[in-house]
């Protein structure tokens, strides 16, 4: 282990230069922060969320929506002041110390690798039901070498993969708020008026009464845990701060609009209680107007939605551990990128491909484990990360407090987005994320997750503590570097 570099100032422009590739368009980077929150979560876990909601759903939808858009606006103004490759972890660290970028670092990291697995095993699955005669397992494979393959390629081949990816999951709840709106008032063929029937009806708007919004914002908070990696592109596009700000201003209302839209259209259309928890509502629906193969229609955009978050997940894993070791708090030899640049020529340049191989090897291990081990081994590891999102989102926050009030003193003009009615929507945030901590711990289904969440983030404090303990022990006793 060697002697921590001194961390750099907050405003400073002379950050440790980055030798990625600068490849990423802003339409890649707008499309990913429009569609990379937009997964499968939304389009079959969302059932669940309506089961124990009713049409409130609405309402949980706009509570977690707004906790994650709050939380974006504050990532977007660090990194569009700061931008880096390792974005929130690299802010955590010159706001609160090396312990906090370590530690955020790597349980983001972790937090990828796993969900990757999910991910690869879920789209194989939908494949499976396509192909019969091909195992699910050679579907992973094929995925994971298709992009792994496509990562280590120029990075701009990222890019475009979200690009359509995004385009197309867009494209289809665009055209479902179309056709639903329709529905509403009966302007579709074999089609009457539903007015608020549905909104009111089966015990009315409130049906389980504000604990079940509180329990539909638990199952649905996480639905928006993805919109981070916007923040880590942004640093391999030319003009990192103005991209980052377009895409975070552009994307947020826009996915608001996207979720809480669409939730409105299922719970007006159909009575709640058809839904069902891991059914699409969306199939539902589709069904209900007379969309021919709905069922079929939805596994593709599904299946798409998976191979995006599956492509999303590898890039910015592998973007966050070579920050890592960009700031020694990471193997160095992950470092190492490829050459060429990215030119007129198109040669891939500038790609960090031992820390694309680092992170995929993780994710083949995860995904063998879910293969064997689904009930045990991996579900697990699976609670380990499940309340991660909401901690690594606690500590963009307080991030954003010290940060904000130091580039307020040394360089106001750095600040090209500014959060909302700073501090006070910041620690509204931040009691908001305790607030669903708290609940998640009375929620019988939710509090394993948080306690192996907790258990799995105090063990990476404790490797970081140590780290910085030995690390002050050396610098007052150099004989102790021989220890090491």
């Amino acid at each position: 282990m060697h002697e921590a570099p001194p961390t750099p100032s907050p405003t400073s422009p002379a950050a440790p230069a980055e030798p990625l590739s600068h490849g990423l368009k802003q339409r890649h980077l707008t499309m990913l922060g429009l569609g990379g929150v937009i997964g499968a979560g939304l389009f079959v876990g969302s059932g669940a969320g309506i089961a124990v909601a009713g049409p409130a759903i609405v309402v949980s939808y706009l509570i977690a929506g707004a906790l994650a858009m709050l939380v974006m606006r504050m990532l977007g103004e660090m990194s569009a002041a700061m931008p880096a490759s390792g974005s929130f972890s690299v802010h955590a660290e010159r706001a609160l110390g090396r312990w906090a970028g370590f530690s955020v670092g790597w349980l983001y990291w972790f937090l990828l690798v796993v969900v990757l697995a999910v991910e690869a095993t879920a789209a194989a699955q939908i494949a499976h039901g396509w192909v019969p005669g091909v195992e699910p397992w050679a579907w992973v494979l094929l995925f994971m070498v298709v992009f792994t393959v496509a990562n280590l390629t120029a990075v701009k081949n990222f890019g475009e993969f979200e690009f359509w990816f995004a385009s197309l999951k867009v494209g289809a709840i665009v055209a479902f708020l179309v056709l639903g709106g329709l529905a509403v008032f009966g302007l579709l063929p074999d089609t009457d008026p539903v007015g608020m029937t549905n909104l009111t009806g089966e015990g009315g708007f409130l049906p389980n009464g504000w604990s079940g919004v509180v329990s539909g914002v638990l199952t649905v908070v996480f639905a928006f845990g993805g919109l981070e990696v916007v923040t880590i592109a942004a640093a391999e596009t030319d003009d990192p701060a103005r991209a980052v700000g377009r895409a975070v201003r552009s994307a947020v209302v826009r996915i608001l609009f996207f979720y809480v839209g669409s939730m409105l259209v299922i719970v007006t259309v159909l009575p709640w209680t058809a839904q069902q928890a891991g059914l699409s509502p969306y199939v539902k629906v589709l069904d209900a107007i007379g969309v021919p193969s709905a069922g079929q229609i939805m596994n593709i955009v599904v299946f798409v939605a998976l191979l995006s978050a599956l492509n999303a997940n590898l890039y910015g894993s592998s973007r966050m551990i070579f920050s890592l070791a960009e700031r020694g708090e990471a193997p160095r030899g992950l470092l190492k990128v490829s050459g060429g640049g990215e030119g007129s020529s198109g040669q891939p340049g500038g790609v960090p491909r031992r820390a694309v191989l680092a992170s995929v090897a993780f994710g083949f291990v995860s995904v063998v484990l879910n293969l064997l081990w689904p009930d045990t081994v991996f579900l697990y590891m699976l609670n380990s990360v499940g309340a991660v999102l909401l901690f690594v989102w606690a500590l963009i926050a307080a991030s954003q407090l010290r940060l904000r009030a130091r580039l307020e003193q040394e360089a106001p003009d750095a600040l090209a987005l500014r959060m909302w009615w700073f501090p006070y929507l910041t620690w509204v945030t931040l009691a908001g994320l305790l607030g669903v901590l708290l609940l998640m711990l009375t929620d019988d289904a939710a509090r394993p997750q948080v306690l192996w969440s907790a258990g799995a983030t105090a063990l990476v404090l404790l490797v970081a503590v140590g780290r910085e303990w030995r690390e002050r022990r050396a610098r007052r006793d150099p004989s102790a570097l021989t220890d090491r």
